[in-house]
């Protein structure tokens, strides 16, 4: 590597993307390529890179296995950047065992670590814990020090372990400044700010909402109440958590029971909360003892749904309290808003893809919150993408989707 592409390179390292450009942008040999594709990505403009770095990719020799590695590497993480999620694992793992063949260890753990934060923003929580226990960040450059500690510390705000997260963000804030770059001392300090947000609202037997931060609702489910969640879409007491996310007529029942509690709630109003029915009539009081029935077998250990003369009550075992947790965010799009609070360009089908549900679907939401004036749109056709306000109030992190076990 010549003195030019070696200052470029130190440019990039530290943050410095026009610095890097001003030697190489001329340039149109693989390595000035690929440097200048990180340079455009570094500058946001991922489009260009991800061109600039196919080309470099193509352009590498069959001798230079590495370069083309390193490329598509670099290739994967402006797709992450750029919210492109469905691409194949196939290239990054051929890519990440190539870099571990020839001892490029530091780049073969930034190849892990994205396959890590894609895994997160799918939502697939299990398979990035696994990744992550994997990995060996000891030796590691700042930059990707500071990465490695960052996603721990959003898959443990994610599972709502803040005391880890707060010991990873602290690790992530040290590599961070060590590393000098400003884009990643921004990003730490915008996931600490998270801590401090409110993340939930809990609603209190006189109809007020009282909004709590992360650790006052991971001591909530620590404690011994019965917690209906709104925000994850399940019933927990203890460590015992029921997933009704994708039942959500058993969610609807459960949510308007709690609410009620300690009294009981009429049949026309549970119908109307549940079924989205204004005048009920015997059909739907038979569905209603049908789910009821359903809900009854589902919540059995936790708590018990009597019948009383004008409708039901739930009732939790012992003195057990029951407490309700609502989202920060109001309305059924509340997820797809999570995920557009990042500030990033997101495309339909990668909204679709995080979100495990059709293009369509997103389509139709995403229209509905357009109306609203919630979200904005920019590009056309192929190259339309969706972007929302940073909701700075509040933190969606409880709202973001979590992978569902297949039915």
């Amino acid at each position: 590597m010549d003195s030019l592409l070696t200052a470029s390179a130190r440019a990039l390292a530290a943050g410095d993307a026009l610095g890097a450009l001003k030697r190489i942008a001329l340039r149109d040999d693989p390595p000035a390529l690929a440097l200048r594709g990180i340079a455009m990505a570094q500058l946001g403009e991922h489009p260009r890179a991800r061109e600039l770095l196919r080309r470099a990719a193509r352009c590498f020799g069959a001798h230079e296995a590495v370069a083309r590695a390193r490329c598509v590497v670099a290739e994967a993480e402006v797709a992450l950047a750029m919210r492109d999620l469905g691409g194949s694992a196939r290239a990054m793992a051929v890519a990440t065992a190539t870099l571990e063949a020839h001892a490029d260890h530091a780049n073969a753990l930034h190849a892990r670590l994205i396959a890590v934060r894609r895994l997160l923003l799918l939502g697939r929580l299990g398979e990035a814990a696994i990744a992550l226990d994997g990995l060996d960040p000891q030796g590691l450059p700042a930059a990707l020090a500071a990465v490695a500690a960052l996603s721990r510390a959003e898959l443990a705000l994610r599972t709502l372990r803040t005391a880890p997260a707060k010991t990873a963000l602290a690790l992530a804030r040290q590599a961070a400044e060590r590393a000098g770059v400003p884009a990643l001392q921004a990003e730490v300090a915008q996931a600490h700010a998270a801590l401090d947000r409110p993340a939930a609202g809990q609603r209190l037997l006189d109809g007020r909402l009282r909004l709590l931060r992360l650790d006052e609702v991971e001591a909530i489910h620590a404690s011994d109440a019965l917690v209906i969640d709104a925000c994850r879409r399940g019933l927990s007491a203890g460590a015992a958590w029921q997933p009704l996310a994708r039942r959500p007529v058993l969610f609807a029942l459960a949510q308007s029971l709690a609410e009620a509690w300690p009294g009981d709630i009429d049949r026309r109003d549970i119908i109307a909360r549940a079924f989205r029915i204004r005048r009920p009539d015997e059909t739907h009081r038979a569905r209603l003892r049908v789910e009821i029935g359903r809900l009854r077998t589902l919540v059995n250990g936790l708590a018990r749904v009597e019948a009383t003369a004008r409708g039901y009550a739930l009732t939790p075992h012992g003195d057990t309290p029951v407490v309700v947790l609502v989202p920060p965010v109001e309305g059924e799009q509340a997820s797809l808003l999570a995920l557009l609070a990042d500030g990033v360009a997101w495309s339909t089908s990668a909204l679709a893809l995080a979100l495990g549900t059709s293009q369509r679907t997103v389509q139709r939401a995403l229209a509905d919150l357009q109306a609203q004036q919630r979200v904005r749109s920019v590009g056309r056709g192929r190259t339309l993408r969706w972007l929302a306000p940073p909701l700075a109030e509040c933190t969606t992190i409880l709202l973001l989707p979590t992978a569902l076990p297949s039915a």
